[in-house]
């Protein structure tokens, strides 16, 4: 489809400097900008390319003073990414809105109830007594077990696993691969010295809004339920494991595991490849580095911590300074305690 600039100004409240009628189809990177898409500038890193792109409107801030004359329309906005993704979201709505409709390669079993302007693609399979929302769309080859309940203007990608009893909320989006409900690992030690599996009979709840990235996994609780609380944003290769509470508006990057019973508060942000230990808690807007470990409770509300084991930041960086100068200490300490020894002969000698 295309939207003139005069459209897209309307749509973002901003104001146009430039052609108001010219139209485009597509989007673009600013600096690969061609005519006919529409680009943003955000970062002031690209501005350089403001003045050479060849995009045919780009969105700008308010408070951007131009340094050379640009082809482009410009529009003039509060906060250009974010107007951006608005357009993103614009677009990707749209594109959802043209799936509509049950597959008649899918299996829908008995008592399925189905909501209104509802999609399910290819070989999905929806099992027994489950509840799908309004407006909801399953794309191919997604697994849906017995009494799941999924809520409206929801999104679940190709090749999702959703275990028996689990509860989704409204407007989730769960990307590809991603299992729900798998079971717990939990296993009892046996008198032979094998290992007996523990039965997991909980589920998993995933509240409203809630993105769940791709080839993330999420156990089932052993008692009870594990649950992603309302807003959470959860990145692709994550686990989290049976029993963990992942509070409102977190945001976890990728390959971070959570062990069992693990409380995680409101507003936390996680890096990448964190560890955390079972049965631990941690506080509302703490923020953890990449790659750190997780050991024990974070209990100060808006701590930032760093490192294996994890400490505050500050002393983290003063550890990492500190270790990268450990080879020169090594070596003026020996040099210090020869001098000392030879000291210490000295004196005795005389």
């Amino acid at each position: 489809m295309n939207f003139t600039a005069k459209e897209i100004a309307l749509f973002l409240n901003g104001e146009i400097e430039g052609d108001a009628a010219v139209s485009v189809n597509n989007i673009s990177k600013i600096e690969q900008g061609k005519k006919g898409t529409l680009s943003f500038l955000a970062n002031p890193k690209y501005e350089n390319y403001l003045y050479s792109t060849e995009s045919s409107i780009v969105l700008i801030n308010k408070n951007l003073e131009l340094q050379k004359k640009v082809k482009a329309t410009l529009i003039r906005v509060d906060d250009a990414y974010k107007a951006f993704a608005s357009l993103l979201e614009m677009y990707q709505q749209g594109k959802q809105a043209q799936d509509i409709g049950v597959h008649e390669k899918s299996s829908i079993r008995k008592n399925v109830l189905l909501g209104k302007d509802i999609y399910i693609g290819e070989y999905v399979v929806i099992a027994e007594n489950s509840k799908i929302g309004n407006n909801t769309k399953i794309h191919p080859q997604v697994y849906i077990g017995t009494n799941v309940e999924i809520g409206e203007n929801t999104i679940i990608y190709q090749g999702v696993k959703i275990y028996d009893e689990c509860k989704i909320g409204n407007n989730c989006i769960i990307h590809a691969g991603a299992v729900i409900g798998a079971d717990g690992f939990g296993f009892a030690p046996a008198e032979d010295g094998k290992h007996k599996k523990v039965p997991q009979v909980g589920n998993v709840v995933i509240e409203d809004f809630v993105e769940i990235g791709a080839n993330t996994t999420i156990d089932r609780a052993t008692l009870g339920s594990t649950i992603i609380r309302k807003g959470a944003k959860l990145d692709n290769l994550i686990q989290i494991a049976h029993n963990v509470e992942v509070g409102e508006s977190c945001f976890i990057a990728a390959q971070t595991g959570v062990s069992g019973s693990t409380k995680i508060g409101k507003r936390v942000w996680v890096g990448g490849q964190v560890g955390f230990a079972g049965h631990i808690q941690i506080a509302d807007d703490v923020k953890i580095g990449a790659q750190a470990g997780i050991q024990g409770s974070v209990k100060k509300e808006g701590s930032v911590i760093q490192g294996s084991p994890a400490i505050p930041l500050a002393n983290f960086q003063k550890s990492s300074i500190a270790f990268k100068t450990l080879p020169d200490l090594r070596r003026e300490f020996y040099s210090l305690k020869r001098e000392v020894e030879e000291l210490k002969k000295q004196l005795k000698n005389k």
